[in-house]
């Protein structure tokens, strides 16, 4: 693997910049070139994309002749493939592209990563108070931050108003769970599919279990079980949750043959009609579109949004939120320049581009007036008021973890299995793991 070659999948940037090539020439004549090289890897598909991120590239470049920063792109399972063997050889990366969560910390634990806790706290915390402090804490771990804040996602409900009309319920009345269930009953008595749901790759499922557990939980509740404290999985309030999700389940809620769809095809589900809701990320009114089988869907005037309801009782807060979570891991060897372009792109102007051109919900504080479409906006404003942050369970808890997370979840809501049987798996997984 060569950063030194294009990157064909896109065309390709020149990845050694003019000064680096004079250098190399003249290193060969026996000068030396002072040209700092910094290797960015990721995994973007979208070429318009790429080309904001060449953009901000040549602006820094322009500002600092002395640096080349290379890019490289690895399709997504290459990516998961390869990294670990990257990440000990020759062609390290500067910086990649991180989910966070469970495999971040795994990363770090490896020495690969550089703890980038000092950089963010220089200058009186210059670089931490750039970003919103629910990103910064997600990437942190026992006190030290493995990655640079980049963007962060919204799970949260979103419904097709002129069906929510003809059963005669309304979405601002939806103020807790048993009001959304209540209004689940009243969409079914109307002759209408209450919400498209994706069982056939199991973690569309899991937003339900994950925001169950934190609304009757907390936060105090879900970090002692993913540090091994207290009763873990099998706290009162988790299996508490798991009761809430086969109450759900019991109603019948999801379309015909829900178990076998994907995630795409959920969309399609939604993007047809033929669900009033559906439980998804904070891009689900453009890839609805895409799914949709006219390729047009529902306009975007006939959907809206609302959070995931507060449980009565319980000790989460409806401002807590969930959601991805992704940054820039830094490896070990990594220049001070790598982390000044860090710094450059996803500072407040970058960021508010970038969200102005839909790539993304940024972190950068002083950039939610770049997200120009209304139900992005809304997701914005809502993760501004989030008072925790907590990436999805499937990746904060790792991968073997996760993998039985959003199985016992599917379980739970088919009536497959009880609550108390799923917490035991979850916690028996997570022991092994341990």
């Amino acid at each position: 693997m060569n950063f030194m070659l294009k990157n064909a999948a896109f065309g390709g940037r020149r990845t050694v910049s003019m000064a680096a090539a004079a250098g190399l020439l003249l290193a060969g004549a026996g000068a030396a070139s002072a040209t700092t090289v910094v290797k960015w890897l990721h995994l973007e598909l979208d070429p318009k994309n790429v080309a904001a991120w060449e953009d901000i590239v040549k602006k820094y470049e322009a500002q600092h002749p002395d640096v080349d920063i290379q890019m490289q792109f690895l399709e997504n399972e290459a990516f998961k493939a390869k990294l670990p063997t990257l990440l000990q050889s020759d062609d390290v990366p500067d910086f990649f592209y991180s989910w966070g969560g469970g495999v971040l910390k795994q990363q770090s634990e490896t020495g690969a990563l550089q703890d980038v806790t000092a950089a963010l706290d220089a200058d009186g915390g210059k670089l931490r108070n750039a970003y919103t402090p629910a990103s910064v804490n997600g990437l942190t771990f026992d006190g030290k931050t493995w990655a640079i804040p980049y963007k962060v996602g919204l799970v949260s409900f979103f419904y097709n108003k002129a069906l929510f009309a003809k059963a005669g319920v309304k979405a601002e009345d939806i103020k807790s769970w048993a009001d959304f269930l209540d209004t689940v009953k009243k969409i079914k008595a109307a002759g209408i599919v209450p919400i498209a749901g994706g069982g056939g790759e199991k973690w569309p499922i899991h937003f339900y279990w994950s925001y169950l557990v934190m609304r009757e939980g907390g936060q105090k509740v879900f970090e002692a079980a993913k540090n091994g404290e207290g009763e873990g999985f099998l706290d009162p309030a988790i299996i508490k949750a798991g009761d809430d999700l086969a109450e759900l389940g019991k109603l019948e809620p999801f379309q015909p043959g829900y178990l076998g769809a994907t995630w795409p095809q959920t969309l399609g589900v939604f993007g047809d009609g033929k669900a009033a809701m559906i439980l998804g990320f904070e891009n689900t009114e453009a890839n609805q579109r895409k799914n949709a089988g006219d390729g047009k869907g529902l306009a975007t005037d006939n959907i809206g949004r609302f959070a995931f309801p507060a449980v009565e009782g319980g000790a989460g807060k409806p401002t807590d939120t969930l959601g991805g979570l992704n940054g820039w891991a830094v490896t070990k060897k990594a220049s001070k320049e790598a982390i000044d372009f860090l710094a450059f792109l996803t500072n407040a102007e970058n960021e508010r581009a970038m969200a102005k051109a839909g790539m993304l919900l940024p972190v950068a504080v002083g950039a939610g007036d770049g997200v120009t479409s209304p139900l992005l906006a809304e997701s914005a404003k809502q993760l501004a008021g989030s008072t925790w942050h907590q990436n999805f369970f499937d990746q904060d808890l790792g991968a073997a973890v996760g993998r039985v997370v959003n199985d016992v979840s599917v379980e739970i809501v088919s009536g497959q299995m009880n609550s108390k049987d799923g917490a035991q798996m979850i916690q028996d997984a997570f022991e092994l793991e341990q």
